[in-house]
């Protein structure tokens, strides 16, 4: 593996003299301490709720994870609010008839998977306040139960939209045991394989427009966008750890995971990133942190699920660790170094310390909350 390897430290306990092999330097206290560092700061300046579309949506994903890990009141409150607002819906149409699934900002496209990740929070918040209340999931579960009542299969036709929708297949099907969900999320998922997954370099292209040679990289390579996997890579940590383990094609999903490990810890930088496109780093060069960020928390969910083997992955894990914690973190909790909002890596695009998202945060946010899982 082309990697610049670094030695496992045996750090001391902060709470004892007992000494451990962990691989990261922070106690569980300073992880929460990093946690509320960036979280805070990102509330603090965004006091208003946004709307339900995918970039604040995948914020929330992250947001998730935070309270499950701090159990901070704050944050459960602050996507409950969300929620609200949102009248725990995405794209509001009513009108069944003129719902569609291409890319759409408006309330008639229900069915585009950009719309349907603020389900992922919606049915978490109804499994934290005691599963009391069907309004919270009433939206999501019409919404995808008309979707999978139709005989499309070409849903998820550009790799951000695994992520966005993948996960809220499972949620839903432990909520309802409707296996329909589980059989459906396997038929959209194949037909997204079929037309951007690289079997020879084992990542995605971003969507069919992007697939090697009709598109190559500024030197002629295939082209990976990091953001479009990273998406995907924590797509199935998600929707793993939520399947039961007799879930037919769970296996199947297992095997794409470790190959996807594989692959992208070969394309690390010595600097602890991944360049925007994955296997040309001249074509878009320097760090960018919201990809980084999904494949730090993919990575870490597998050593601490024993799906990666922690002596091959644990390296990768504290030198992005490391590049998040302190370089694209700012003093002030700012999270820099996040590409904008877009569908690939663009030369010449200045990605800088200033350069923030709400979903960069977010994927920040599930990297950390595994580290503190990780964490003794």
């Amino acid at each position: 593996m082309a990697i610049a390897s670094l030695s496992l430290a045996t750090i001391g306990c902060k709470t004892g003299n007992v000494k451990q092999e962990n691989g990261i330097k922070e106690s569980k206290k300073e992880v929460i301490a990093i946690i509320d560092k960036v979280n805070n700061r990102w509330q603090s300046t965004h006091p208003e709720s946004g709307n339900a579309f995918w970039h604040v949506s995948a914020y929330h994903t992250g947001n998730m994870e935070a309270y499950k890990v701090t159990q901070n009141k704050k944050y459960l409150d602050y996507s409950m609010a969300w929620a609200e607002k949102n009248q725990w819906m995405g794209a509001k149409s009513t009108d069944k008839s003129e719902w569609k699934y291409n890319y759409g900002e408006t309330d008639k496209y229900v069915l585009f998977g950009d719309w349907q990740i603020c389900f992922q929070t919606y049915i978490d918040l109804y499994n934290f306040t005691g599963k009391n209340d069907p309004k919270k999931i009433a939206r999501a579960r019409e919404v995808m139960e008309y979707e999978m009542s139709t005989p499309q299969n070409d849903y998820w036709w550009w790799v951000d939209g695994l992520y966005m929708v993948m996960p809220v297949m499972t949620k839903l099907y432990n909520v309802t045991e409707n296996e329909m969900y589980l059989e459906k999320l396997h038929s959209y998922l194949q037909y997204a394989d079929s037309i951007m997954y690289d079997e020879e370099a084992k990542l995605y292209f971003r969507d069919a427009k992007y697939v090697y040679p009709k598109h190559k990289s500024a030197n002629g390579k295939k082209d990976f966008w990091a953001r479009g996997d990273g998406w995907i890579f924590a797509g199935y940590a998600k929707i793993i750890q939520d399947l039961p383990k007799s879930a037919k094609h769970r296996e199947e999903y297992i095997s794409r995971f470790k190959d996807m490990a594989k692959a992208l810890a070969a394309t690390q930088k010595k600097g602890g990133y991944w360049t925007r496109s994955i296997l040309d780093p001249e074509h878009a060069p320097g760090p960018e942190t919201s990809g980084t960020a999904f494949f730090t928390y993919g990575f870490m969910w597998g050593i601490n699920n024993g799906f990666l083997d922690k002596k091959e992955y644990l390296p990768i894990v504290q030198k992005s660790w490391n590049y998040l914690t302190t370089f694209a973190l700012q003093p002030d909790g700012t999270l820099g170094y996040v590409q904008p909002i877009g569908e690939k890596a663009i030369p010449g695009q200045v990605v800088d310390k200033n350069s923030t998202a709400d979903f960069g945060v977010g994927a920040f946010l599930l990297a950390a909350s595994e580290v503190y899982r990780y964490v003794k």
